[in-house]
């Protein structure tokens, strides 16, 4: 694990096990880390990348406003699969901001997951580790075959058995927008805003 921190603070790319699918963590604030992403997986260069956080407060951290719609889903479902879309606040690379102006974040149950951003001291990269088209990799041996010797660490973490990603949930102001469908449903998404509105 050490070695990994200090290949992401060299701003190299690493393939790290998550609670839904492998990984390619980066340091969002590297430059040079974040072309390799890109190029690595022939993203495209306005589609933004998510991020996975230590904990709800680091998570928290990139967003200018937090509405009390996120604060609900982020004490019902962090740490879990659920990348929320909030506010972007000022100075975050250009990379993670969508086009209305929001950054995707989630706080992983997975320990490398974790422990990966909570040594790194910020919130890492979160896209799968797969080329862009190209089904997402649930054992590391998928990940190499996919993306091979551009990424410099690779970390074990078994088969992963996830059926779907993590839910993307866009949270601004009272309201929410299911932005993709994943591993925790709308009907999940309702009962907690119901139970957390009346406590």
């Amino acid at each position: 694990m050490d070695d990994a921190i200090v290949a992401l603070r060299a701003g190299e790319l690493l393939v790290f096990p998550t609670e839904t699918f492998y990984g390619i963590a980066a340091d969002p604030y590297s430059s040079v880390a974040m072309a390799k992403l890109f190029g690595i997986k022939g993203r495209d260069p306005n589609k933004p990348i998510a991020l996975i956080a230590a904990d709800t407060h680091m998570a928290f951290s990139v967003a200018k406003e937090i509405s009390s719609v996120a604060r609900i889903l982020a004490d019902a479902f962090w740490p879990g699969p659920l990348t929320i879309v909030l506010p972007a606040r000022a100075g975050l690379p250009h990379e993670l901001i969508g086009p209305d102006g929001g950054v995707g974040v989630r706080v992983s149950p997975h320990p490398i997951a974790h422990a990966l951003s909570e040594g790194l001291g910020r919130a890492i990269t979160a896209t799968s580790a797969n080329r862009s088209g190209e089904a997402p990799a649930t054992t590391l041996r998928a990940a190499r075959e996919a993306l091979g010797d551009e990424v410099k660490v690779y970390l074990e973490g078994g088969t992963l058995h996830a059926s779907a990603p993590s839910t993307v949930i866009s949270c601004n102001g009272d309201g929410y927008r299911i932005i993709r469908a994943g591993a925790i449903t709308e009907r999940d998404i309702i009962a907690a805003l119901s139970k957390g509105k009346l406590e």
